[in-house]
């Protein structure tokens, strides 16, 4: 049959019948059945222009749009004929919120031509025909539900008398029903002369949809005879709402035991987390004798995956294989998914590769997997491969590249998704959020929100902890405290985005507010607070939040672990260190790429450099800030060789390329070893070796090297060629340089440089006074210190730490915050009190 629709596009002889209305209209029939629906509308548009369809044709183009509407008969267009063009293309990223927002007019304006086309068609020309078309439109009504457009067609069909068909009144029946229109629904099943148990089915499936279990309960009892479908709708009915014993209670009084029923229970069971019980009624249904169909197949994979149970998934393959479903497309799917879940990846691709047939879940599933896994360049191939793309499949890429760092391949995937006619659910909604959250792009997500509300959306938990993160990235809190509070449902993650928001824009007390109050917690909570603090340099607080979480009982993930000792590389605590790296080893987190970084950069400050590299030795897995903090740590720990050679071995043997903040640890390995011209090497080699644009740090670290090398003029130019204003740390070096080799004259203008800048940088203020007192120079000392004084310039306090019974204290410089400071200031009067009388042999 390919070979005979092929030929219908060659340029061979058979072209020269086209234009023939006889040839027109089943080379229709053709396309409808076999070719896509775009190029067949393409040629029904053609038979529109050329003669008017037959009563046949009509019905045809009717039956392809209905069944068809998911890929929108609409995005195809149907010209003239039914009038309606859906989707357009889109340009900028408010573009597809807009589409999206008209989706459902022009859905309607669908149906709408769609029935009018129908209406005033004779049901007698072709009756069975009819009546197969106007099922095709009730049934996609019903999915959509459209019901307006249902009752239209209901009206036209009591007017033509084809509503006595029963199995039509049945499906109006199931429409209304899904609808909730109770009184339309009343009125068919009075058409119903006395019992029927099809229209019983549907009033106890409707009901269990609706979650009135009480009143399917009733129906069916009230049956007067039942069949299996009675009994299986109750069976799964009340599965599928944790009603588990009540569904097993009919399951066991049953008397239609067949395939149905079983696999109903077996997939409750699984649904709800008891897949040990539901592996063991599929093996009671193998005694039994039933032989289970590839809903069962796949139910009971989907057990084994939950369970980590590879054995028995690896037998019950053994009975798929011999069952012959192997080649079945769900039976398979679920294969894909089993296998992955046990880390057996190439089996999950063999199952893939050696399917006959695949369906988007096929591909969705495979994608999953690369998605998963970090492989961003296999996931995309395999994207762009699928022969039909699901939300999923848009989503789970979409999402990927938002939380690979890369937001702006995010937003154009999610424009592609929306122009190729892909309604965005709210997941996809939220990823979209958090990639513009990153980009701190408000005024898009500000769009998108505006489309959430409009469509419905704007109350789903999901967008609203999305948005709480892209108004608290923009520094507009308020908006986010907004957006919380309309939340009708608040969860434990909603909770922890607004706390978290607080945290990021330096509100840490009313972040500790939202804490307290919160009514569930969870490690992420606490990690949260912890982290908050952590950024704040609140130290004390810090372990103070730790050790109320434990003893609540609550257990550290990795992302507590991280923060807890990055504080402890800023006081630093070695001994804290330590004890968290036990507690870290015990719980297996010591292996993770954040954790494994955050012990390196601690024993790095602390001093012991030999614990950081047996660390980053046994590291499995190195990420780029892994070899940053140990290159760091060997260069500022006096270990400049070593650090130089574990960069030449990264560039060697690593797929990891240099960032700024390694080219900065190398330059300072190369002034603190002398290595003045492999220094400037590197430096040169930035740009057009590594992609990377100096920053400031990276020209005061080549004045210092210069420096230190006692090469004062070249600093002084380089320091003038600087493409930007230069450091007060630039100038800086450059004059202890000159105080190093004497150089007066060029110290002078240096020290002349850093009065003006001194004038705005209260640091540079205190290091030119520090400067002027080394050199005897008091009447300057007390010239900078005035100026302070007049421009209210003030240093960043000091502060100070101190761990007493497990247990850190900070203390900052004019600041009496501490519980204990009016103790600790009796003490310190006390102590100069009894020190006086020693003063006389101190001075």
């Amino acid at each position: 049959m390919k070979n005979r629709t092929r030929k219908w596009h060659t340029k061979s002889n058979f072209s020269i019948h086209l234009d023939n209305p006889s040839f027109r209209q089943p080379r229709l029939l053709i396309y409808g059945k076999f070719d896509p629906v775009k190029r067949w509308v393409k040629e029904f548009e053609s038979s529109i222009h050329k003669g008017s369809p037959n009563f046949a044709c009509k019905l045809n183009t009717i039956n392809q749009c209905t069944r068809n509407a998911h890929l929108s008969g609409s995005k195809l267009g149907l010209g003239c004929w039914l009038g309606v063009s859906f989707f357009s293309g889109c340009t900028s990223i408010s573009s597809p919120v807009a589409h999206s927002m008209d989706g459902e007019d022009h859905f309607i304006h669908f149906w709408d031509s769609v029935l009018k086309t129908l209406l005033p068609l004779k049901p007698e020309k072709n009756f069975k025909s009819y009546v197969e078309t106007c099922v095709s439109i009730l049934k996609n009504l019903t999915n959509q539900w459209a019901v307006t457009q249902g009752s239209v067609l209901h009206g036209h069909l009591l007017k033509k008398g084809v509503f006595s068909e029963r199995y039509i009144a049945v499906k109006f029946l199931i429409m209304y029903l899904n609808s909730r229109k109770s009184a339309e629904a009343n009125e068919i099943v009075k058409e119903f002369n006395g019992f029927d148990v099809i229209v019983h089915n549907c009033l106890i499936s409707a009901n269990l949809k609706g979650g009135n279990l009480d009143k399917a309960r009733k129906l069916f009892d009230e049956m007067p005879e039942r069949n299996e479908v009675s009994w299986t709708a109750l069976i799964s009915g009340f599965m599928r709402y944790g009603k588990v014993e009540e569904s097993m209670w009919y399951f066991e009084r049953n008397p239609y035991q067949n395939v149905v029923s079983w696999t109903a229970a077996i997939c409750g069971f699984v649904q709800n987390g008891f897949s040990f019980e539901g592996l063991k009624l599929f093996l009671k249904l193998l005694e039994s004798g039933v032989r289970p169909n590839k809903v069962t197949f796949t139910s009971v994979i989907r057990a084994c995956a939950e369970l980590g149970d590879f054995k028995m998934g690896m037998s019950i393959l053994g009975l798929i294989v011999k069952t012959g479903l192997e080649s079945n497309v769900s039976v398979s799917n679920s294969l894909i998914t089993f296998f992955f879940r046990m880390a057996e990846i190439t089996l999950a691709r063999r199952v893939f590769d050696e399917m006959k047939e695949r369906d988007v879940v096929s591909w969705t599933a495979i994608l999953d997997i690369h998605v998963e896994m970090g492989d961003l360049l296999e996931a995309r191939r395999i994207f762009d491969e699928m022969p039909e793309r699901n939300e999923v499949a848009w989503s789970a890429m979409i999402a990927r590249y938002g939380q690979s760092g890369y937001p702006e391949e995010s937003l154009e995937l999610f424009r592609r998704m929306v122009e190729e006619g892909v309604r965005p659910n709210v997941f996809c909604f939220s990823f979209v959020l958090s990639a513009l959250a990153s980009m701190k792009a408000m005024g898009t997500g500000m769009s998108i929100q505006g489309h959430l509300i409009k469509t419905g959306m704007g109350k789903d938990v999901s967008c609203s902890i999305s948005l709480i993160e892209l108004y608290s990235k923009c520094g507009e809190i308020k908006d986010a405290r907004v957006v919380f509070d309309l939340i009708l449902q608040k969860n434990v993650v909603s909770w922890n985005a607004m706390i978290s928001g607080y945290s990021l824009n330096g509100k840490i007390e009313e972040a500790q507010k939202y804490f307290s109050i919160m009514p569930a917690r969870n490690n992420v909570s606490w990690s949260i607070m912890i982290a908050g603090y952590l950024d704040n340099k609140e130290f004390d607080k810090v372990f103070e939040v730790y050790n109320e979480m434990l003893l609540v009982g609550e257990s550290p993930n990795k992302s507590t672990f991280s923060s807890l000792l990055c504080a402890c590389a800023s006081i630093p605590s070695l001994e804290k260190g330590k004890d968290l790296h036990g507690k870290a080893v015990k719980l297996g987190f010591q292996l993770d790429v954040f954790v494994g970084t955050a012990l390196i950069d601690m024993y790095a400050k602390a001093g012991d450099i030999e614990s950081s590299k047996l660390i980053f030795n046994s590291m499995p897995k190195k990420n780029e800030i892994s070899w940053t903090a140990m290159l760091q740590g060997l260069a500022e720990s006096g270990f400049v060789e070593e650090s130089l050679k574990l960069f030449q071995e990264m560039e060697r043997s690593s797929s990891v390329s240099p960032n700024e903040l390694m080219l900065l640890s190398v330059l300072f390995a190369c002034s603190h070893s002398g290595l003045v011209d492999k220094g400037l090497e590197y430096f040169n080699s930035m740009e057009t070796v590594y992609g990377i644009k100096p920053k400031a740090r990276h020209y005061t670290f080549v004045v210092d090297m210069l420096c230190r090398a006692g090469r004062l003029s070249e600093a002084e130019d380089f320091i003038e060629s600087m493409p930007f204003q230069p450091e007060t740390n630039a100038w800086a070096a450059l004059l202890s340089g000159c105080k190093t080799y004497k150089k007066e004259v060029l110290a002078e203008k240096v020290a002349n440089k850093l009065s003006k800048m001194a004038e705005k940088n209260p640091a540079a203020c205190v290091l030119l006074s520090n400067i002027y007192a080394s050199s005897g120079r008091w009447k300057d000392v007390v010239n900078v210190r005035k100026l302070m004084k007049e421009k209210n310039l003030k240093k960043s306090g000091g502060c100070s730490w101190v761990e007493l019974r497990n247990q850190v204290h900070s203390f900052y410089s004019e600041d009496g915050s501490h519980s204990q400071s009016a103790d600790i200031r009796d003490i310190l009067e006390l102590l100069r009190f009894e020190m006086r009388p020693f003063q006389r042999f101190t001075d």
